[in-house]
């Protein structure tokens, strides 16, 4: 339990947001009755596909039905991906959100279906409740016993430091609204109320546990102590009622996260390295016993959350027939998965299907469909864009980056914003105008131009095995 609770407060680090393909997308863009906008959230257009994302979400929500499988299918570049981010933002952080590309499988150490039965375990969440005797009030003052050898013996009201906390003792005086009482600190204590920098007004929570201690805040009484204060000051209201309290604390793990700190001695170290290696049988069955204990209980809750596989035509009919049996687990995940294929070979095999996913586990599936986007569309995404990347662009130049996207592809057309930002700067200048995007037009090909290039100087690459009357189509297409 102690190393679930170490997990838990890992997840509070800071992270560093980068911008990415997809991080302009923020949810879904539905209203209070799950109508699409046309624009919202990061989203635009594809509004029957994301009406029945939301239907999707509010079945994820109610966490009542598993193993239920969605195939998010369309051309490249409609926003399947995408479609999938506006899920996973929608649910929060409360809800388990495992994203796997179906080619990773392939390339780990681990057997495929024990790295499928790894991602469906990640998808699976736990939420554990343990009461914790919690002791929360307003410091009244920090007395600190220093050793003889010392310079200053004496006592100290100011926020301890770690060098001073080694071989220490002293007492802490907490109180509340209704009363107040002076407690006997050791070592260790003095050290971690030195590495929070608490000092007399300040309120704070301890956990008699773990000794783990929170700064709450600075008490509301003490307001006009300093002339100024920080930006990042919070003032709270000092406590009421009894000092020691018994508060119910929640910790949210995937079962997977389980799996890897009872499989082997420093299993929570293996999280991070990502060494997690192949989990026994055995031990996720005494696992799953052990958490239909806590659910019996009232200990533990399981929230049933969302495996996302993209590029699922990558998987071999091995894959898909361990699919078929693991959606039918009572505690499966529901599955989201995506394609841009068409009618294709079933990976593994000579037959063929539509998305290359066998007939059987097609049957299982509710198909959304994403339409190629529109021009009006297109404008609207790239001006998202835009504003993601930090780049003032002109209306013409956005008129003429529509069009390439109109002709080319939406991605390439993205592709381009950073580029011709670029461009801008080496001229010195601020807004990026109609220039700066045929400059780099010109330098960086798009897929038609390129294969173009090729059919006309087919003859001096290797291994050429497109017929010279073959057009640029054809050859993309062989």
């Amino acid at each position: 339990m102690a190393e679930l609770k170490r997990l838990s407060e890992s997840r509070d680090l800071t992270r560093i947001e980068r911008i990415g393909a997809h991080s302009h997308i923020r949810g879904l863009g539905l209203d209070s009755s799950m109508e699409a906008r046309d624009a919202s959230e990061g989203m635009v257009g594809q509004l029957p596909a994301r009406r029945a994302a939301g239907l999707i979400l509010q079945l994820i929500r109610q966490g009542k039905i598993a193993g239920r499988a969605v195939l998010i299918a369309g051309q490249p570049g409609t926003g399947k991906t995408a479609l999938a981010m506006g899920i996973a933002k929608s649910l929060g952080a409360e809800t388990p959100f495992a994203s796997v590309a179906a080619s990773e499988l392939f390339s780990l150490d681990l057997s495929k279906t024990e790295a499928l039965t790894q991602a469906f375990r990640r998808a699976i969440g736990v939420r554990i409740k343990e009461e914790a005797e919690i002791i929360e009030g307003e410091v009244v003052e920090i007395s600190i016993d220093r050793p003889l050898a010392s310079s200053g013996a004496g006592s100290s009201s100011a926020a301890p430091s770690s060098a001073t906390a080694a071989g220490k003792s002293g007492r802490l005086t907490l109180k509340t609204t209704d009363m107040e009482t002076v407690y006997e600190l050791g070592g260790k204590m003095i050290e971690a109320l030195g590495k929070e920098k608490v000092q007399s007004g300040d309120v704070i929570a301890l956990d008699k546990a773990s000794g783990k201690v929170t700064k709450l805040g600075r008490s509301i009484g003490r307001s006009r102590d300093y002339d100024a204060v920080g930006p990042h000051t919070k003032f709270v209201k000092c406590p009421d009622g009894e000092l020691q309290k018994r508060k119910e604390v929640v910790h949210c793990v995937t079962l997977h996260e389980i799996d890897v700190i009872n499989s082997r001695t420093q299993g929570f170290l293996a999280l991070f390295t990502g060494d997690t290696g192949e989990i026994r049988a055995e031990v996720r069955e005494q696992i799953d016993t052990k958490v239909a204990e806590w659910r019996e209980e009232g200990k533990a809750e399981i929230v049933p959350g969302v495996l996302f596989i993209d590029e699922v035509h990558m998987l071999d009919i091995e894959c898909f027939s361990f699919l078929n049996r693991a959606l039918e687990n009572d505690m499966a995940p529901i599955l989201v998965i995506a394609t841009n294929r068409g009618i294709t070979s079933i990976r593994g095999t000579n037959y063929r299907s539509p998305h290359g996913i066998p007939p059987d586990f097609l049957d299982r599936l509710l198909i959304i469909t994403t339409q190629p986007y529109k021009e009006d569309e297109i404008r609207k995404i790239l001006d998202i864009r835009c504003d993601e990347e930090d780049v003032e662009m002109s209306a013409d130049a956005k008129v003429l980056l529509t069009k390439i996207g109109i002709e080319t592809s939406l991605r390439y057309a993205i592709h381009l914003i950073n580029a011709a930002a670029l461009a801008c700067q080496k001229r010195k200048g601020k807004v990026v105008e109609m220039d700066d995007i045929s400059r780099v037009y010109q330098l960086f090909l798009d897929v038609k131009r390129s294969t173009q290039y090729l059919m006309e100087y087919q003859s001096q690459y290797m291994f050429n095995e497109v017929s010279g009357e073959a057009d640029g189509e054809d050859a993309m297409q062989s």
